[in-house]
């Protein structure tokens, strides 16, 4: 009987232990499951790289739709800008003539108007009633009032000539605007068309770059689908699987960088993959904190607008060189570099269970092929990103259902 009570005495913290764990383990599960709606489509960082290409392709859009308003615009008043310029020419000299006509007036006037005040003081001068001095006042009356006529007449030009003149420079002004206007436009025309040319440039460069990263999330995703195809644990169709490469390709080599072509299903990654729900127990994460930067399912590639399956799930580590742990008990079947997903390490479970766990930073010295490990043992560490699959009789199942 002590023996017994000191058995349920050692053991008993270990069966709290084991369902404070198990709580945690559904706590967890039930915040992956709330937080599900907020995991991006596709990885975090492709995302970004493909909103800000979307937003340069309407941008690129905008420019050409307001190049082609500028141009037809130009074009319709060109004939305008050259008769405006000649009009304007034409006014120039005018108004410069008008300018001297008008100091002549001027000079005239003030000549007129010191005579005129000159033949006043003459005439109101007392002299003798001679007959000299009665032609000549008769004469100097003669004068005043053909001075004053001329004074009249030069006043009413000088006036008129005023008139004339702020007219034309009123004239003058609206068309030296019409033309600063065209100016403006031809100065936005040759802006915009710089500005176009530097974002063709920038998607050109940005549309490269995501191209090669797209190319490499297929080219992983088709390597891990080719290991477990070799082990056997997946069926793959080759001419499903080569059609599907053409398919894609063909997509990516659209030279049109304003072009947004129509959604389409690509090959056996979206059409032929075979998924299942998890049906069993719940287990723990292989990292003990990350964020998923790529779910699980379908996604439609935003930029070629093909459409792909992600069979895994993307993992990034709260810490640099993170502990990746095993997530059931099992035994190792493959566990090596490989050219495009680093170390990977596929463990193999009851009932046809398999973990795939890739982009490895290293594999665990004492993993090896054939090794049997338990539940939440090291079988390596990660720095960028785990890349995190899971199958079952050659259906694909959602990684984050066994959390």
């Amino acid at each position: 009987m002590r023996l017994f009570l000191s058995f349920i005495l050692i053991f008993f913290p270990l069966f709290a232990n084991a369902s404070t764990v198990d709580k945690k383990i559904k706590s967890t599960a039930s915040a992956i499951q709330s937080k599900k709606s907020e995991y991006s489509s596709i990885h975090e960082k492709m995302q970004k790289n493909a909103q800000e290409i979307l937003k340069q392709k309407q941008e690129i859009k905008r420019q050409l739709e307001r190049l082609k308003e500028l141009e037809i615009e130009l074009a319709i008043k060109e004939d305008v800008y050259k008769t405006n310029i000649s009009e304007l020419e034409n006014l120039s000299t005018t108004q410069s003539n008008l300018k001297k006509d008008q100091e002549d007036i001027e000079q005239k006037l003030i000549f007129n108007i010191a005579r005129m005040a000159s033949l006043t003081i003459l005439m109101d001068k007392k002299e003798s009633t001679s007959v000299d001095s009665i032609m000549s006042e008769e004469i100097i009356k003669i004068l005043a009032k053909q001075t004053d006529m001329d004074i009249k007449d030069l006043n009413e030009r000088f006036f008129k000539n005023n008139e004339y003149m702020a007219s034309l420079e009123k004239q003058s002004n609206l068309i030296k605007d019409e033309i600063a206007s065209i100016d403006q436009k031809r100065k936005e025309l040759k802006q915009t068309k710089q500005e176009n040319e530097n974002e063709l440039a920038n998607l050109k460069k940005n549309k490269q770059n995501y191209k090669i990263a797209l190319e490499r999330i297929l080219k992983q995703q088709d390597s891990l689908k080719q290991t477990l195809a070799n082990l056997n644990i997946i069926k793959v169709d080759e001419i499903k699987r080569a059609k599907e490469k053409e398919q894609q390709e063909q997509a990516m080599n659209d030279v049109d960088l304003t072009n947004m072509p129509k959604v389409k299903k690509v090959g056996s990654s979206y059409q032929s993959v075979k998924t299942i729900r998890y049906r069993g127990t719940k287990t723990i994460a292989p990292l003990d904190g990350y964020t998923v930067t790529k779910k699980y399912g379908n996604y439609t590639d935003p930029i070629y607008n093909i459409k792909i399956f992600n069979e895994s799930v993307s993992l990034a580590p709260k810490e640099k060189d993170a502990k990746v742990r095993n997530v059931f008990n099992g035994k190792v079947i493959f566990a090596k570099s490989t050219p495009l997903l680093d170390n990977v390490v596929i463990v193999e479970h009851d009932n046809g269970l398999h973990t795939i766990y890739a982009n490895l930073s290293q594999i665990a010295p004492d993993i090896k092929k054939g090794k049997k490990i338990r539940r939440s043992s090291v079988i390596g560490r990660v720095n960028d990103e785990l890349v995190f699959e899971v199958t079952q009789k050659n259906y694909h199942i959602n990684p984050l259902e066994l959390f």
